[in-house]
C-alpha cells in the first residue's frame, strides 16, 4: 500500500482523471474534456528544460564520471554511435518531402538523424565539456536553419513532429550551457515559422501522430518562451491522452479526442483497429502494432517530463493511464500469451526503447509498482535510439531523481 506523498500523488491522479471527463455517460462519441481554460505555461521558463533539465544533466554527468552503471555503458553506447561523430556532415534541404512510410524519402531520414545528432552532441558536450561537441551541434543546427522552408506530402505533420521534438532538446542545452551561438535567433525563427505551424493544431490520424506533434509543439514553445503555444500544446495533450489509453473507468467505450467525430460505436471500434473489447492499458494502436504504440507512449512521457521541468507536473493527470499502458504493452512484449479477445489473438511486437522516461517518473519518483515495465526496461538497457525521435534514455533518465 502506498503511503505519504505517494498516496497523495495517486489521489491527484484519480482526481485529475475524473476532471478529464465523467465516466457516468459512457456513450459513443464521448469526448475527453481537456481543461483548455487553465493556463499551463510557467511565469518564467526553466532552461535547459525540454525533456532534460540542468539538475538531471548534472546527475548524469556525475554518474558517468564516477563510472557507475547503467550510465557508463549508456554513455559509451551513445559516444560510439554515428550521431556523436565529430566528422558528421549535415544534409539540409529547403523542402523535406515525406510520403507515407517515408516514401518518397526526400530528406526525411537526413532531417531526423541530423536532429538526433544535434541532441546527441549536445549531451556529449555537457558530459565532457569538450567544446568541439557543442560546435558540431551548432554546425548542424545552423545548416538546417539557413536552408529549410517547408515539409510536404502526406507524412509532413509526423515528420515535422519527429524532427521538431529533437531540435529543441539540442538547442536548449547548447543555448543555455554553452557560450557562443551567434545564429541561435535564426534557429528560433526556423522553429517558429517552419515547424510550429505544422504541428500546433494536432491531427485526427492515429494517436501517435498528434502526440508526437504535441511533443514538438511544447518543446518549441519552451525554447521560444511562447506561453500561448505552450498552453495550446497542453490542451491538445489533455484531450488526446484519455483518447489514446483506455481505462476501465472510461466505461464501455474509450473516450474520443475533441473534434474527432467518432460518434458511433462502429466508428470507435474501427479507429481502435477493430478491437471491440477494452481493458486497462489498451491503446488505440495496440492492435495495429507495438512500434507505433511505443511512439505514442514515448511522446506522452516526454511531454509530461517537460511539463514537470517547467513547474506544472502533468504526470499525476495521466499516471494511471500511462502506468497501465506501459505495463500492458510490456507484459506482451516480454512474451505473455495473447488471449483471443485481444487483437484476434495475434500481436505485432516491437515496442522499442521507449519505457525508460515514464518508468523512472512513475516508479522511482511517484512510487508505483511496475513489475512488467521494470523487467522490460532493465532487459533493454542501455536504451539506444529508434532513429526517429527517441535517443539515449537510459543515460538521461535511468533512476534520475531530479
Amino acid at each position: 500500500m502506498r503511503t505519504g506523498p505517494i498516496a497523495m500523488a495517486a489521489a491527484l491522479a484519480v482526481a485529475a482523471t475524473l476532471a478529464l471527463g465523467s465516466t457516468a455517460d459512457a456513450g459513443p462519441g464521448r469526448a475527453a474534456a481537456p481543461r483548455t481554460g487553465a493556463a499551463a505555461a510557467p511565469a518564467a521558463f526553466t532552461h535547459p528544460g525540454v525533456l532534460v533539465s540542468r539538475p538531471q544533466l548534472d546527475f548524469v554527468r556525475g554518474k558517468v564520471q564516477a563510472g557507475e552503471q547503467p550510465w557508463k555503458g549508456a554513455y559509451e553506447q551513445m559516444m560510439a554511435s554515428k550521431y556523436a561523430s565529430l566528422s558528421r556532415t549535415p544534409k539540409p534541404r529547403a523542402v523535406v518531402e515525406c510520403g507515407s512510410y517515408s516514401n518518397p524519402n526526400l530528406g526525411c531520414t537526413d532531417e531526423r538523424e541530423d536532429a538526433i545528432a544535434a541532441y546527441t552532441l549536445s549531451l556529449a558536450w555537457y558530459i565532457t565539456r569538450d567544446g568541439r561537441y557543442a560546435q558540431k551541434a551548432i554546425e548542424i543546427m545552423d545548416a538546417w536553419s539557413a536552408v529549410i522552408r517547408d515539409h510536404t506530402n502526406s507524412n509532413a505533420p509526423l515528420q515535422t513532429g519527429w524532427a521538431g521534438s529533437s531540435w529543441p532538446r539540442a538547442a536548449e542545452i547548447v543555448k543555455h550551457t554553452y557560450t557562443g551561438w551567434p545564429n541561435a535567433g535564426r534557429f528560433a525563427t526556423m522553429l517558429r515559422t517552419v515547424y510550429l505551424p505544422e504541428v500546433a493544431n494536432g491531427s485526427h490520424s492515429n494517436g501517435n501522430w498528434e502526440l508526437s506533434m504535441t511533443e514538438a509543439a511544447i518543446g518549441i514553445a519552451v525554447f521560444l518562451e511562447d506561453r500561448a503555444a505552450y498552453d495550446k500544446a497542453v490542451g491538445k495533450f489533455r484531450g488526446r491522452v484519455p483518447a489514446y489509453i483506455y481505462l476501465n473507468t472510461d466505461g464501455d467505450l474509450p473516450k474520443t479526442a475533441p473534434g474527432s467525430n467518432l460518434d458511433t460505436r462502429e466508428k470507435v471500434v474501427k479507429y481502435w483497429q477493430g478491437q471491440s473489447t477494452f481493458t486497462d492499458g489498451l491503446t488505440q494502436e495496440t492492435c495495429r502494432d507495438f512500434t507505433h504504440t511505443g511512439y505514442g507512449l514515448s511522446a506522452i512521457s516526454h511531454i509530461a517530463e517537460t511539463s514537470r521541468i517547467q513547474g506544472q507536473d502533468l504526470y499525476p493527470e495521466v499516471a494511471d493511464r500511462l502506468r497501465h499502458a506501459l505495463g500492458f504493452q510490456s507484459r506482451y512484449q516480454l512474451g505473455a500469451q495473447v488471449p483471443s479477445s485481444l487483437c484476434g489473438g495475434s500481436l505485432h511486437l516491437g515496442l522499442g526503447p521507449v519505457t525508460e522516461v515514464g518508468y523512472n517518473a512513475l516508479h522511482h519518483r511517484m512510487g508505483y509498482g511496475m513489475t512488467q515495465t521494470q523487467t522490460l526496461t532493465e532487459r533493454q538497457r542501455p536504451a539506444g535510439s529508434n532513429n526517429l525521435f527517441v535517443a539515449w534514455e537510459t543515460l538521461t533518465h535511468a533512476q534520475n531523481p531530479n
